[in-house]
């Protein structure tokens, strides 16, 4: 195994089309900046996986994966304990793709088929019906991972941490305005322009992340309401339900 992850071997026989890498990250595990030759589908079984690329960053629960193309440079980290499942799939042998990183449904179809492809001794015609029936599933979430941009510009940077420090940091745009040292309506273009949201979508968005890494530590669902920012749980749970289309139970339930 390398530093960054990446099996030994990865290009050596079996020349099926995938090969999984199996690992138990603690909390805080980061693998450094690195590419692969091979696209890539990370995938946690237990836990939540945080990968980084092209200025956005992704937090994904056991039902949601993502597919990182050969070529792209990335860092995976485990927000909390988290078992990993990373297939490698040689762009040579895999009919399907995507050109730029993007968030699949973890069905417990793909679940099984990871779990079976990584299991030592299969038979070449095994693994072949296998792989074809992985990239019949490998299909883009209807529902997006939490994804999350920073904005470049300094202002707003500066907005972007205090509220990533503090989920439940409740100041209203005025007051954010003022520790950017610009206006309301600028801070929003500024949070428009780099993310694609304005501020208080992304706001959200940065709250359910960090729901996320609480919840798959076990927490209750009214305690990591309070701690991000809600005043009751209902109010958690329709907006945990609107970004990722879906409760806090069935993310952290059976896949």
């Amino acid at each position: 195994m390398s530093r960054s992850g990446h099996p030994s071997g990865l290009l050596d026989p079996p020349l099926g089309a995938a090969l999984v890498g199996r690992f138990a990250l603690a909390r805080g595990h980061r693998f450094a900046e690195h590419v692969h030759p091979t696209h890539q589908l990370a995938w946690a079984e237990r836990g939540v996986l945080s990968i980084s690329a092209q200025d956005t960053t992704w937090a994904l629960p056991p039902t949601r994966a993502l597919w990182i193309p050969a070529g792209v440079l990335h860092t995976t980290a485990a927000a909390t304990a988290t078992a990993m499942h990373s297939l490698y799939l040689r762009p040579a042998r895999a009919p399907t793709g995507f050109d730029h990183p993007t968030v699949l449904a973890a069905t417990p179809l793909l679940a099984a088929l990871i779990g079976h492809l990584g299991r030592a001794g299969l038979s070449d015609g095994e693994r072949a019906r296998a792989e074809a029936v992985l990239f019949d599933q490998l299909v883009p979430a209807p529902v997006a991972s939490v994804e999350l941009a920073l904005p470049t510009d300094e202002r707003a940077r500066r907005v972007a941490d205090a509220l990533l420090a503090d989920p439940a940091d409740d100041r209203g745009v005025d007051a954010l305005a003022r520790l950017a040292g610009t206006s309301p309506r600028t801070l929003h273009r500024l949070f428009h322009e780099a993310t694609g949201w304005g501020l208080r979508e992304w706001r959200t968005r940065a709250r359910i992340r960090a729901a996320l890494r609480l919840l798959a530590t076990g927490l209750p669902v009214g305690v990591v309401a309070t701690r991000v920012g809600y005043r009751t749980p209902s109010a958690f749970v329709a907006t945990f339900r609107r970004v990722l289309g879906t409760t806090p139970a069935q993310v952290f339930g059976p896949t």
